[in-house]
């Protein structure tokens, strides 16, 4: 009996260990992407004008990084904090942790080389090594082209420095240690020719991360056969939105859309000082419009081509439920 207490006893000891040093290898040894590299961004009005582009309407970068006004329709970005950063993702929104989203302007990143950015961007890893958690779309950034990365960096270098700061972001256990795991090395595309337009609009739908927002999430893991049939649930309030499906399914989703309406859709919200007034409860969405709605509709078009040919998946959404967090 004693020596099987005592087998007992160094069978614990041994998986003790073995669980402590492989939380020591991944808190302390990842995220392992490399180092950052020694680029120096070309900085040209053209370079600028394309970044201006991509940042503020495609990959949406002064969206996430600016607050919103959720006091009105779609929360257009409150006006001149382009970039300061300071939405909050915690508790209140059903999050793990509480990320603060970082500031982007130069104030924030005049201490960032050109290198250390790109990283961040397509890689998910911060100036100090640390593992930036994917509600940065930063998996769908890192199949962009080294062109339009640069370019996103060039204008996000000519943006009014706003002087805030926030707190580090923190996780709960167990997505403190399973953060670290999470960056990956880029795997950069390049830009096809926009006169294949199912392709061009496939690297657009991309870049703009369409997917991440319209696939059902299971525990940060998007769910397998979902992709892009809408579902996601998203708080605001005391309020459940749910991303609407966007595969070409005739029923519920945008298959008996036209490309002409697609496009019609998102210029509906060309105006934000028009943005609709709404108060608790009532109809709300996350969907950022009136930054969408900057894409050009030759963009918009090749987009529309791309989702048309997804495979149809049947999901009836329900959009908006007011005060489902009520108790």
């Amino acid at each position: 009996m004693k020596r099987l207490k005592k087998v007992v006893l160094y069978a614990v000891i041994a998986i003790v260990l073995i669980v402590v040093i492989g939380i020591s290898y991944i808190t302390l040894a990842l995220p392992n992407v490399g180092e950052p590299e020694d680029i120096h961004v070309t900085v040209s009005a053209k370079t600028i004008a394309r970044g201006e582009y991509l940042a503020n309407h495609v990959s949406l970068c002064t969206d996430c990084h600016s607050q919103r006004d959720w006091s009105k329709f779609a929360g257009p970005i409150l006006d001149g904090r382009l970039g300061e950063g300071g939405e909050v993702f915690d508790g209140k929104v059903n999050f793990p942790g509480s990320v603060h989203v970082p500031n982007i302007t130069p104030y924030n990143l005049k201490g960032w080389t050109d290198g250390e950015l790109f990283r961040a961007i397509t890689s998910g890893v911060r100036k100090d090594g640390s593992a930036i958690f994917p509600l940065m779309p930063w998996p769908s950034y890192s199949k962009m082209s080294r062109e339009d990365v640069y370019a996103i960096i060039a204008y996000l270098r000519t943006l009014k420095p706003e002087h805030t700061t926030y707190a580090k972001a923190s996780y709960n256990f167990p997505l403190n240690i399973l953060v670290h795991t999470f960056p990956k090395k880029a795997s950069l595309g390049t830009i096809p020719n926009p006169a294949d337009t199912v392709k061009y609009g496939a690297y657009l739908v991309n870049a703009a991360g369409c997917m991440d927002c319209h696939t059902q999430n299971n525990n940060g893991t998007m769910v397998p056969g979902m992709e892009f049939a809408g579902g996601r649930d998203f708080r605001v309030g005391n309020n459940t939105i749910r991303s609407a499906n966007i595969t070409a399914d005739a029923a519920t989703g945008i298959g008996s859309w036209t490309s002409a309406a697609f496009v019609q859709r998102f210029k509906a919200f060309s105006d934000p000082s028009r943005a609709a007034g709404v108060s608790a409860g009532d109809y709300q969405t996350i969907m950022p419009w009136y930054d969408y709605s900057g894409i050009t509709g030759t963009d918009l078009k090749a987009m529309y081509a791309y989702l048309k040919t997804i495979k149809p998946v049947r999901n009836k959404v329900i959009k908006f439920q007011a005060n489902s967090f009520v108790k």
